[in-house]
């Protein structure tokens, strides 16, 4: 298959390329450019990519292609397209992407996600949604109900396979499969390839073509990685320290407990400091005003657990701050790729008491880099 080089190489309708150069798009990205073709020919797609690789455009592209196309079938019910994601923010970003990129194109997208009122997401679906994208959980619920039916569905998305296995969404994921007719194009997308994942995988593609970027093991090279040794105790104190560098404009830290993240923000509002915590526990409405004051920058410092920040999509995040190093190494290399993103630098800083050093080894060992130590802090 030959290289694609601009979205222009790319046979897809001509409003799409449109909608593409609306949002200044004119070279696809690593994974864009090897999975969109395969894609366009229907075939079934695994492919293993870290958020902010550009893996949603990826497989919305092609599925707004297919939708463009064709009519709906006659006297078929329920969405054409159907993705899953594990979070209502990335629920919201994926459909945000869905009508920005179908934007010229008749094609009507709903998001289906808990922690809100069902009704308004009834009624869209009502109203004929061609693509639905979905939390298990809240699309289970309406399924139950009746409220959804699949008769017209003809491709199935799974985003972020290893995080909806780490959130126990792997039975109701089975569950919605069943309810699907079986003729479907499908992709799975994940980070990270853990045996249930491969065996998910197995179980629905046919005949997949595998599409590898920035294996989950290798952080993304523009990030400088660094490391401060610290006691626990001290860890609010030296954050409040570091956050004095005017550099430090636009900065999410990581805690492990939505506990912590609410005495991390708390702690940093009494020092003076624009912040926002983002967690399960947080209110639809909370975790989104966050979002927008963090994006638009009148939030300067967003705290969040890794769950939760799954759904945080944005571009110039200046740094990464691990204010406790997470349990294992997979979840570390997610959590320093939201910054150097889109081929900006970027910087991840760990803080790391006595009892976190096995944490720290293992994510040398698992990414194969040592981190750099600043020995030059006030609570070194």
């Amino acid at each position: 298959m030959q290289t694609v080089s601009t979205f222009q190489n790319l046979p897809l309708l001509s409003p799409i390329h449109d909608a593409l150069a609306a949002e200044g798009y004119r070279a696809p990205t690593p994974i864009q450019a090897q999975a969109i073709p395969h894609l366009l020919d229907g075939r079934d797609l695994l492919g293993c990519a870290q958020t902010g690789t550009g893996k949603t455009a990826a497989f919305a592209l092609p599925i707004l292609d297919r939708l463009g196309r064709t009519a709906r079938p006659a006297g078929k019910r329920g969405p054409r397209a159907l993705v899953l994601a594990p979070t209502r923010e990335l629920a919201l970003q994926v459909a945000e992407s869905f009508t920005t990129y179908g934007r010229h194109l008749r094609v009507r997208t709903a998001a289906i996600f808990g922690g809100v009122g069902q009704q308004p997401q009834v009624d869209a679906v009502r109203r004929g949604a061609d693509v639905v994208v979905a939390t298990p959980g809240r699309l289970l619920d309406l399924m139950g109900q009746g409220h959804v039916a699949f008769d017209a569905l003809e491709v199935l998305v799974l985003d972020e396979a290893d995080r909806m296995l780490d959130m126990g969404f792997i039975q109701p994921i089975r569950q919605i499969l069943a309810a699907l007719p079986r003729r479907r194009q499908n992709m799975l997308f994940s980070a990270t390839m853990p045996p249930d994942i491969a065996r998910l995988a197995a179980s629905l593609l046919v005949d997949p073509v595998r599409v590898s970027v920035a294996p989950a093991a290798t952080p993304v090279e523009q990030v400088a990685q660094w490391v401060l040794f610290v006691a626990g105790d001290n860890k609010r104190a030296l954050l409040t320290e570091v956050l004095r560098d005017p550099t430090m404009a636009r900065v999410l830290v990581f805690t492990r407990t939505k506990h912590r993240a609410n005495r991390v923000a708390e702690h940093l509002g009494r020092s003076g400091v624009t912040v926002a915590a983002i967690h399960g526990n947080k209110s639809q409405g909370a975790r989104q005003r966050a979002l927008e004051g963090f994006k638009e920058g009148t939030v300067r410092v967003l705290v969040a657990t890794d769950i939760a920040a799954r759904g945080i999509d944005v571009d110039d995040v200046s740094h990464v701050i691990n204010f406790e190093l997470p349990g294992d190494a997979d979840s570390y290399v997610h959590r320093i790729g939201r910054t150097g993103r889109a081929g900006a630098s970027g910087v991840a800083l760990s803080f790391c008491a006595r009892e976190e050093r096995p944490l720290l080894a293992d994510i040398e060992r698992h990414t194969r880099t040592k981190l750099r130590v600043v020995d030059q802090h006030p609570f070194a």
